[in-house]
């Protein structure tokens, strides 16, 4: 079968094995380009299948999402619901360091699956990992009613969290780098940044990104990070420190009550078709992989989330 490699020639579609071992085997129907991925792409990392947004269909013809997280489900902060935080040394995510979904079929184990609910195509259903990163940041922010909050960065993830924080009743204000970001957040109902905010949410991963944020953040407020810095988050420290602002971290995804945060995603796309519509601006066949890549790197062109469909 077809999987997306890396190698010293870039992007590649290559042959592999058809997928092995227990559980539930999928067939692919869509896989989002994370930046993750093309940063890894830009950098050459190489030895697996790339892809952790994926979505597909099994033999039964039931379509699920992938909840990417390999976990224990036993150490003590699997179960208090925080699977992001596993202490198994096997933890991780398929599709970073390991084989993902970037393929034509895989075979992942039954926890891992996230039923589609009515009202969410299953090309679509890529969106759901993303979606849950967002989720679990505006849930991290822990917005009280009234408070303002602001997103900088209008890439798919400050999107998602727009969405999210809309369909929690709160309003949201996006700044965007770009026009087509910026066209997106107000078809999201997202308004633009004006004065100052209780709670900015970090969704660019940049200096320059964080910077800002702690210029919105009002005395005292809140600053999420959801962009991935891979060395040091430059907190700036004079702002920060006058301001006696608090920054909250937030990864992946986890449970909170019983209910998993990509659970919540996918009732989030299922119930608001225009987000999708919004927020997936390209999509390609499986072979064109090394173009969905280089137009993925691409955001000044018009890109947001680029989606592959085997």
């Amino acid at each position: 079968m077809r999987a997306v490699r890396n190698s010293d020639q870039g992007i590649l579609v290559a042959e592999v094995d058809e997928p092995e071992g227990s559980g539930v085997r999928l067939v692919i129907a869509s896989i989002g380009i994370c930046g993750t991925d093309v940063a890894f792409a830009a950098n050459g990392v190489q030895g697996y299948t790339y892809g952790h947004e994926f979505a597909g269909t099994a033999a039964d013809g039931r379509s699920y999402a992938v909840e990417p997280t390999v976990y224990c489900g036993e150490c003590g902060q699997c179960r208090q619901g925080h699977v992001q935080r596993c202490d198994d040394p096997a933890h991780g995510t398929l599709g970073i360091f390991r084989d993902g979904g970037m393929c034509d079929a895989i075979t992942v184990p039954g926890n891992m699956l996230v039923p589609l609910p009515p009202g969410l195509d299953v090309r679509d259903a890529c969106l759901v990992e993303p979606a849950s990163v967002a989720g679990h940041g505006v849930r991290a922010a822990a917005l009280e009613k009234g408070e303002r909050l602001a997103i900088v960065g209008g890439g798919s993830v400050g999107l998602l969290a727009a969405a999210t924080a809309r369909q929690r009743g709160f309003d949201v204000d996006v700044e965007t780098r770009h026009e087509h970001q910026r066209i997106a957040a107000e078809r999201l109902e997202a308004g633009s940044v004006t004065g100052t905010y209780d709670v900015v949410i970090d969704a660019a991963g940049s200096e320059a990104g964080l910077a800002r944020c702690a210029e919105l953040a009002r005395p005292g407020g809140r600053v999420v990070l959801l962009g991935v810095y891979r060395h040091t988050a430059p907190v700036p420290g004079i702002v920060s420190l006058v301001k006696e602002l608090t920054y909250v971290h937030s990864i992946a995804y986890s449970r909170h009550d019983g209910v998993r945060d990509t659970e919540e995603a996918a009732a989030l796309l299922a119930g608001d078709p225009e987000i999708a519509r919004t927020v997936i601006t390209h999509r390609f066949p499986l072979d064109d992989a090394a173009e969905a890549f280089r137009v993925a790197g691409d955001r000044a062109a018009g890109a947001i989330k680029v989606v592959l469909h085997p």
